[in-house]
């Protein structure tokens, strides 16, 4: 079974930075692009930015280009994103996500809320 958990949220400042962490199970990590989504209230979830299997292609909303960093330990299965000047526009809550083969698995999703 594909399990994904992403931990890492919480309250910061505008301006401050987080780090999400995502473990991976259950899958063959190399095989997936992971990555992030993020849905804020009364929104529809959006893509913030992947790493895709193979050529490790990266992908970042405009949103969040120059801010966001996300990486992928392949030894243990593990994606991070790093958050950095954040603003109050980022809040919401972020999922990790892995894709294979036109299938989708999230994580539970972590709530990020960023005070002005």
């Amino acid at each position: 079974e594909v399990q994904l958990q992403g931990w890492g949220g919480g309250l910061v400042q505008a301006g401050g930075s987080l780090r999400l962490s995502c473990a991976a199970s259950g899958l063959t990590f190399d095989d997936y692009t992971i990555g992030w989504f993020r849905q804020a209230p009364g929104k529809e979830r959006e893509g913030v930015s992947c790493k895709s299997s193979g050529d490790g292609t990266t992908y970042y909303a405009d949103s969040v280009k120059g801010r966001f960093t996300v990486s992928r330990d392949y030894n243990k299965k593990m994606v991070y994103l790093q958050m950095n000047s954040l603003k109050p526009e980022d809040t919401a809550v972020y999922y990790c996500n892995g894709r294979w083969r036109g299938s989708d698995y999230w994580g539970q999703g972590t709530q990020v809320t960023v005070s002005s």
